[in-house]
C-alpha cells in the first residue's frame, strides 16, 4: 500500500473520530448535569486524542488532515436510544479500524491504530452499559424548545467556537513553527471550553444547542494562518461585546464578557506571533 492510500485510510478514520466527538458531546450536553453526561464527555475527549494522533500521522506522511465530519447516528428519541446509537457508532469504528489494521503494513501506524481500537472497544462496552443505565435512572433530554434572539446569539457563539477549534487544530498540524503549535493547541483547548460553557447556558435557558461550524481557514503558510486567526478573533470579540450589551441576564452577560476577554487575548497572542514570524522571515537568508 502506497503513502497516498494510507493517508486516505487515516483520513477516513479521522473523519469518523470527528463525527463521534460531535455526536457524543451533543448527547452529553442534552442530558444536562450528571454522572453519565460527565462520563460521555470523557469519552469524547478520548476521541479528540485519537483525532490528534491520526492528524499528526497524516502530516508526518506529508498529507493534509481532513476537516470533514464523518457519519453520525442522531435518530434516537430517548436517552436510551441515544446510547444505542453510540453503541452502533462504536461498532462502525471498530469494524473500520480492524479493516485498516489489516490493510496497512507499516508497523508504527498499525500499532497506533491498534491502540485506538482498544479504546473504541472499551467505549463500546461503556455505551452498552449506558443503555441500561439510562433506562433504570430515567435519564431525560433536558433541552428545551426556546427559539429567540438569545438562543440565536448563543448558537452563533457555539458556531464560532466550533469553527475556530477546527481552524486552530488545522493550523497546529500544518505549521512547522513549534512555538505557534504550542499556542494553537492552548487556544483550541480554550475555545473548546467556551463551546461547552455556551452549550450549557443554552440548556439552562431552555434552548437546544446546534453544534455546526462555519468556513474554516485552511492556510498552510504560518503568517497567513495567523492573519486569519487575528481577523476571526477580532470579529467575534466585537460580536460578543455587542451581544453582552443587549442581554439583561447578569450571569449570561458575565459569561459573554468573560469569553470576549479571552478572544481579545487570543488576538493579541496571534499578533505577537505574527510579528515574530515576519521578523524571522525578514532575517532568514534566502537559499542561493
Amino acid at each position: 500500500m502506497d503513502r497516498d492510500e494510507i493517508i486516505a485510510l487515516l483520513n477516513q478514520d479521522l473523519e469518523g473520530e470527528h463525527g463521534a466527538i460531535i455526536q457524543y458531546l451533543t448527547h452529553a450536553y442534552a442530558m444536562g448535569e450528571g454522572e453519565m453526561a460527565c462520563e460521555i464527555e470523557a469519552i469524547a475527549r478520548e476521541e479528540m486524542r485519537h483525532l490528534d494522533w491520526l492528524a499528526e500521522t497524516i502530516v508526518e506522511l506529508d498529507g493534509v488532515p481532513s476537516l470533514k465530519r464523518g457519519k453520525m447516528r442522531m435518530d434516537g428519541k430517548s436517552v436510551a436510544d441515544w446510547m444505542k446509537d453510540d453503541v452502533l457508532l462504536e461498532e462502525d469504528a471498530i469494524g473500520l479500524y480492524r479493516e485498516h489494521i489489516k490493510a496497512i503494513d507499516e508497523p508504527k501506524i498499525k500499532r497506533s491504530l491498534q491502540r485506538i481500537l482498544s479504546d473504541e472497544e472499551s467505549h463500546h462496552r461503556d455505551f452498552q452499559h449506558f443503555v441500561e443505565k439510562a433506562r433504570k435512572e430515567g435519564a431525560k433530554d433536558t433541552r428545551g424548545p426556546r427559539q429567540d434572539s438569545l438562543t440565536q446569539t448563543l448558537n452563533r457563539g457555539i458556531e464560532h467556537e466550533y469553527t475556530v477549534v477546527l481552524q486552530y487544530l488545522f493550523h497546529l498540524y500544518m505549521t512547522p513553527d513549534k512555538d505557534v503549535k504550542r499556542h494553537m493547541e492552548d487556544r483550541a483547548i480554550n475555545e473548546m471550553q467556551h463551546l461547552g460553557w455556551l452549550a450549557e447556558a443554552m440548556i439552562d435557558g431552555g434552548g437546544s444547542p446546534r453544534i455546526e461550524h462555519d468556513r474554516v481557514d485552511q492556510s498552510t503558510k504560518t503568517a497567513d494562518m495567523l492573519r486569519a486567526d487575528i481577523e476571526i478573533e477580532q470579529e467575534v470579540a466585537a460580536e460578543y461585546g455587542r451581544a453582552a450589551k443587549e442581554i439583561e441576564d447578569p450571569d449570561l452577560k458575565r459569561l459573554l464578557l468573560r469569553i470576549r476577554g479571552h478572544e481579545i487575548y487570543h488576538a493579541e497572542i496571534f499578533s505577537d506571533l505574527l510579528k515574530e514570524e515576519e521578523i524571522k522571515k525578514k532575517y532568514t537568508p534566502r537559499p542561493e
